[in-house]
């Protein structure tokens, strides 16, 4: 079992996961109680689209690319900012990549 110690060990300065290898549905439970997120059906839809963006892109989404990729994807109820906000409040981008074991999105401060 990963300790919240560990899981910090395994992360770069910002936060996010030095290694993409080391991402399993635990750690991802554990960066989202972090961030008081219980993730549900919808935010297993978004990491799972967050993935193929990076497979497909080899980078993680900005906020905008995003939004654009979840629409294009899941249609336009699911694919604008305010329902990534609702699940990945802050920054829908940088939230929700690091819950998904992904690289810091470039534009994230």
């Amino acid at each position: 079992m990963l300790t919240d110690d560990g899981l910090t060990a395994l992360c770069d300065d910002n936060g996010f996961l030095r290694t993409g290898e080391t991402w399993t549905v635990e750690v991802a439970l554990m960066f989202a109680k972090r961030e008081d997120i219980e993730l549900e059906a919808p935010h297993w839809e978004i990491i799972t689209l967050l993935h193929d963006f990076y497979t497909n892109y080899g980078d993680s989404p900005a906020n905008r690319a995003l939004v654009n990729f979840v629409r294009q994807h899941l249609g336009p109820d699911k694919g604008n900012s305010l329902y990534l906000m609702g699940l990945f409040p802050g920054s829908p981008a940088r939230v929700g990549s690091r819950i998904a074991g992904l690289p810091k999105p470039k534009n994230c401060l």
